[in-house]
Parts: structure tokens; C-alpha cells; sequence
């Protein structure tokens, strides 16, 4: 593609904040297009941020000559009807993490690419922010030695909406999202370590519900295996105390041990011979531009981005693991 012309089905936060603006600001990248089941909701993102047209029917945007794109950002339930139907449609797609609400769709995903031949990409833009890719570098560099095993820590209070039972969020419905919190926030985790470390080859969880506050999980406890012979583990609490509240990855080596955060970007930590040093990595202000314009180069022959389906698979699959799912 010369010109990457981008359908966003879905319109809500993540478009805001994370990604819409950034497909206007990659050279050679435009929306033209958005969808959203509520005609209130599509008109006015399109007012907002100059799109030209709204419509309130997915497949309407697929048939749409302008659109060779789509960008989904709907919950991860409708994700493989989605993806699917556009790359049945011959529209390259863009699809946030987690790439779907169980492995099996994930699967789905994979074939109909497979088949089609049309790309299809994974939103963990978390790889290619320069954060990650200084830890990444770090890592790579010996600066801990040898790895010899990695813990994920992550614990936070439960959230004001998770007290209405009348009207939960989607994020704690498992019929939409897959899990709960968990389900949303350790893929980004573990598709980091995947990427330093290769895929995960075993995982087991255990996991409760101990607030009550919801139907899911909401602390969960695993331990995983990477093709490297890597041992981690990982503990995750969305209903603890404030004093609790963590958000840290270690990674400990026969020479010194690395320590960053995966959400609140605290400065990466490093301890070792030379003593300790600590690494301020500033992120883009809206932090999906760089793996955004990998995709858009990519679908311009400029580039190859990796982040695809295939690769975004194995997160569902010890996600799903560690729930039993599987």
C-alpha cells in the first residue's frame, strides 16, 4: 500500500488516549473511517478528530472502497468476528491485545490469515517502546550475566466501578473480556519476557476470587517455563490494600539482577559489579506510535513487523493455561 487508509471499529478509550491520533501521524497513514454500535458515540469521535465518515455497522466500514485497513478496538469477545470479517474483506488488521478472548479464537485468527494471505497484527506496542527496548538491551548485553530466573509482582486496589454490581466493568465480565484484569494486563507482561527470553513452553497457574466483588479472578498465582530453560513465576493482586500496590518485573542473573515496571514506567534498575544504576527512558506521548508506524510500514513494503497474529498467539496460551482454560 502507498497510501495505509485505517477503519477503526470501535472508538472508545484506548482511541483516545493510546493509539487513534498516533495513525494520523505516521507519514503515508490517514483515518477515514470509524464504527461504533451507538451513532452518538461514532459522530462525535469523527467531529472530534476530522475523520470523514461514521457508521454504526461493522460490515458497512468493510465494504467502505476507501478503507485497505482496520483497526479494532472493540472488547476481546468480538475480536475474531472482527478480524476475521476484514480479512475475508481483504483488509489488513490491527487488532488490540489480547488478540482474543481464548486461544481457540486466536487459532481461528491464524487460519483465515493463513488462508487469505492478508496481515494481520497485534497491539502489544509495549515492544517497541524505548523503555522495554532499553531493558531488552540490557538484558541482551550480559549486564546481569547469565539469566537464571524472573518474577513478575504486580498488586493494586480494586478500581471505583468494581463496586457496582449493577453495572461492572467489561474488563470483569468474562464473557467479554476473557478473564478479568488479569486476562487484560498480564499479556503485556508476559509478551515482554517472551521477547527476551522466547516462548513460554509451560506454564501452570492457581487463582481465586478473595474480594468478591465480581464473577473472575482477581489474584492469581503462576509459574512458567521458557524454550531457553528460563524458570519465572508471577503473582498478580487486583483487590489489595494501597500500601500493597506494586508494579515490578526482576530479573536475576549470575552477575547482578535487573528491576523495571511494566505500567507506571518507573526508572529500570540496575545492580551488579559496578554497583547500582538507574535508567529514566522517556516514551512517545502517545506510546502506540512506534509499533503503529512498524505496521503501517510494514503494509508499505518499507518494513517487517513481527507483532503479528502468530506471535500474539502463545500469550493467550499461557494466559489460558494458567486459568485452567486449557
Amino acid at each position: 500500500m502507498e497510501k495505509v487508509k485505517w477503519g477503526f471499529i470501535g472508538c472508545g478509550e484506548v482511541t483516545e488516549r493510546k493509539s487513534g491520533p498516533a495513525f494520523n501521524a505516521v507519514p503515508g497513514s490517514e483515518v477515514v473511517a470509524v464504527m461504533s454500535r451507538r451513532a452518538d458515540k461514532a459522530r462525535s469521535y469523527a467531529e472530534r478528530h476530522g475523520v470523514k465518515r461514521w457508521y454504526t455497522d461493522a460490515q458497512l466500514l468493510l465494504s467502505d472502497p476507501e478503507v485497505n485497513a482496520v483497526y479494532i478496538a472493540t472488547p476481546p469477545s468480538t475480536h475474531a468476528t472482527y478480524a476475521i470479517m476484514a480479512m475475508k474483506s481483504g483488509k489488513a488488521v490491527y487488532v488490540e491485545k489480547p488478540m482474543a478472548s481464548n486461544y481457540e479464537d486466536c487459532c481461528r485468527m491464524n487460519r483465515i490469515a493463513e488462508v487469505t494471505g492478508v496481515p494481520c497484527f497485534v497491539a502489544y506496542y509495549r515492544r517497541c517502546l524505548p523503555y522495554f527496548l532499553k531493558v531488552k538491551e540490557l538484558v541482551e548485553q550480559g549486564a546481569v550475566g547469565q539469566v537464571a530466573g524472573a518474577h513478575i509482582r504486580f498488586a493494586v486496589p480494586p478500581r471505583d466501578l468494581d463496586y457496582n454490581r449493577d453495572n461492572l466493568p467489561w474488563r470483569v465480565q468474562p464473557d467479554i473480556a476473557g478473564g478479568g484484569y488479569f486476562y487484560d494486563l498480564a499479556p503485556h507482561q508476559i509478551d515482554l519476557l517472551q521477547q527476551m527470553f522466547g516462548p513460554i513452553i509451560e506454564a501452570e497457574g492457581m487463582f481465586a476470587n478473595r474480594g468478591g466483588l465480581y464473577p473472575t479472578e482477581d489474584t492469581v498465582s503462576a509459574c512458567f517455563k521458557f524454550a531457553n530453560g528460563v524458570p519465572a513465576s508471577g503473582s498478580w493482586c487486583f483487590v489489595a490494600h494501597e500500601s500493597a500496590r506494586e508494579d515490578r518485573i526482576d530479573i536475576v542473573g549470575d552477575k547482578g539482577s535487573l528491576s523495571f515496571s511494566v505500567f507506571t514506567y518507573q526508572p529500570i534498575v540496575l545492580q551488579n559489579g559496578d554497583g547500582r544504576q538507574e535508567f529514566v527512558v522517556p516514551n512517545p506521548p502517545y506510546v502506540q506510535l512506534p509499533l503503529i508506524k512498524l505496521v503501517v510500514e510494514h503494509l508499505q513494503n518499507k518494513a517487517i513487523c513481527t507483532c503479528d497474529c502468530v506471535s500474539a498467539t502463545s500469550v493467550n496460551w499461557v494466559v489460558d493455561r494458567i486459568l485452567h482454560k486449557l
